[in-house]
């Protein structure tokens, strides 16, 4: 019965694996992400500014159309630019020691007469006037060190999903760049506030709270430098 389930199982990761062969990886769907209800949700009417008649007349309008409009994004479905520049390194080294001696002895020369009976029938040079004596002795060493340096220079456009009762907003972005049968993936998601938006609408990394950052790959080379489902589960399993 179990080899009839593992069987199944394989058969089925086989059979997924099967139908992208020979084609280049699939885009993730736009429709139905949060992105795409937010870009086509219908304005409240508090986010629609009141006109007067003079504003058409006036070069000095709130419109962010305007020459002097606000163009930063501040509501639902609104789009801005989140430059990422990771430039970091990290060194550290650690080395722990421990030395540890210790000596006991016990003896019983006189207990009701009785070791020196027992010291009469006991071989040569064999005597009960120091029954126990140990000794011990331990020693540990242990050095350890992690040397990191990532460095990651993008920019991508995310949407403002959702407005927060405390004025945060929560965005989120994808982009996907298809070359040949190889899939690059970028997804960057958190909540900023509104003040940290610069004027050019962009914000930075660090200044996302939340922030997740996912850069990666899908298709064929990348397929190729993942080990096989047989070897990782063989690897989880083999206690050696």
């Amino acid at each position: 019965m179990r080899r009839l389930l593992l069987s199944s199982l394989c058969l089925l990761a086989a059979c997924g694996r099967l139908e992208s062969v020979g084609k280049a990886p699939d885009f993730t769907p736009i429709e139905g992400s949060y992105q795409h209800h937010s870009m086509y949700a219908t304005p409240l009417p508090d986010d629609i500014p009141a006109e007067t008649p003079t504003d058409a007349s006036s070069l000095w309008t709130a419109d962010r159309a305007s020459l002097f409009g606000e163009r930063r994004a501040q509501r639902r479905g609104d789009i801005l630019t989140v430059v990422i520049e990771i430039d970091d390194s990290a060194e550290i080294s650690n080395s722990t020691g421990r030395t540890r001696a210790g000596s006991d002895t016990m003896g019983m020369p006189s207990l009701f007469g009785i070791p020196e009976r027992l010291n009469e029938k006991l071989p040569e040079g064999a005597s009960m006037d120091e029954a126990v004596n140990t000794s011990s002795a331990s020693s540990y060493r242990g050095n350890g060190s992690v040397s990191r340096n990532e460095k990651l220079e993008l920019r991508v456009a995310a949407t403002v999903v959702e407005e927060l009762p405390n004025g945060v907003l929560r965005i989120e972005g994808q982009q996907e760049v298809r070359v040949n049968f190889e899939l690059r993936e970028l997804i960057v998601s958190g909540y900023v506030r509104p003040v940290d938006i610069s004027r050019q609408n962009e914000i930075t990394y660090d200044k996302i709270a939340g922030a997740r950052i996912s850069y990666g790959g899908r298709g064929q080379i990348t397929d190729v430098q993942q080990p096989r489902y047989g070897q990782q589960i063989t690897d989880v399993l083999l206690p050696f």
